[in-house]
């Protein structure tokens, strides 16, 4: 009796040791795994865009110091056929008065000096534009520098993420069948909301059952501020690829007074879905889900964003 209670117990012990994690279990740490994922994803999107701001700058700085170059050439060109003119000619028009005669030389002089100092503005114009541009290039040179650097990083931690959460999807798979969730295209009666906020919503509920991929802005799958700029885009507002600076571009507003087509944002502007009125949002939720329509409260709001 003893001798079979022992084999029932080791055998219990060796079946709990070895067996698969719930399904709760996996989806719990995808879920936390994606949202780290999402974050570092987030700021990977912020930095890009600071990086292409950065070297728009440059091209506009660059393109600033045309009118400067411009006017030294014209005053240059100037001052050599006035100067010409006036030692082999003499000037015409209301100086003759003045430089007539071959005894003017001085007045002449006087005249080509007066001459010299007009240009002399343009050429102390263009000075001080170029000292200018070379401590702003210096400056967005080193900011280039800098968001490259950190744009590699974030990718590194990114794609290490990415891993991570491959093994735990395999192990999904492995011992359930299948590594994601399914998604299908919402059926419902889509709610009517005018103006340009209404094509938004509408493109978010003819979206449902996307998959979420980080990076990603539509038509075939989305991440989470790809899919609310894709969805203004349709409606003809440009907003970042990224929920903080889409937080940064929209109007403050509580949230009673949420409309549809307003943002509404989660996890220290972490994530970000789009209000479609009710009490539900539409969102790119994490890895391994798809576009869903989920109630406002699926986590503490952060706040609350009108696209202007």
């Amino acid at each position: 009796m003893i001798a079979v209670l022992a084999v029932a117990i080791t055998g219990t012990s060796a079946t709990a040791a070895h067996a698969a994690p719930s399904t709760s279990d996996l989806t719990k740490q995808i879920t936390e795994m994606s949202n780290k994922l999402e974050d570092i994803t987030e700021s990977y999107n912020k930095m890009n865009e600071s990086l292409k701001k950065t070297k728009a700058d440059e091209k506009a700085l660059e393109a600033s110091l045309g009118p400067a170059r411009d006017a030294l050439k014209v005053a240059g060109t100037q001052v050599n056929t006035m100067a010409a003119a006036a030692y082999m000619s003499g000037p015409v028009g209301g100086m003759n008065a003045i430089l007539d005669g071959p005894d003017n030389l001085l007045s002449k002089m006087t005249y080509l000096d007066q001459i010299s100092r007009d240009r002399q503005r343009d050429i102390d114009t263009f000075t001080a534009t170029t000292q200018d541009y070379s401590t702003r290039q210096a400056a967005l040179k080193v900011a280039q520098d800098k968001q490259t650097a950190q744009v590699k990083v974030l990718a590194a931690t990114k794609k290490d993420i990415e891993g991570k959460i491959k093994v735990l999807l395999d192990k999904r798979k492995a011992a359930y069948g299948q590594a994601t969730e399914t998604g299908s295209a919402y059926t419902g009666k889509i709610p009517s909301v005018s103006g340009a906020a209404g094509v938004a919503v509408t493109y978010a509920f003819n979206h449902i059952g996307k998959p979420y991929q980080y990076g990603a802005d539509g038509p075939n799958s989305f991440d989470c501020s790809g899919l609310t700029g894709a969805a203004w885009a349709a409606a003809g507002k440009s907003l970042p690829h990224n929920a903080a600076e889409q937080y940064s571009a929209t109007a403050r507003i509580s949230r009673s007074q949420l409309e549809p087509g307003d943002l509404v944002f989660y996890r220290s502007l972490g994530h970000v879905g789009l209000y479609v009125g009710g009490g539900y949002i539409i969102d790119a939720p994490h890895t391994g889900t798809y576009v869903n329509k989920r109630s406002i409260d699926i986590m503490t709001p952060y706040g609350y964003g009108r696209v202007r």
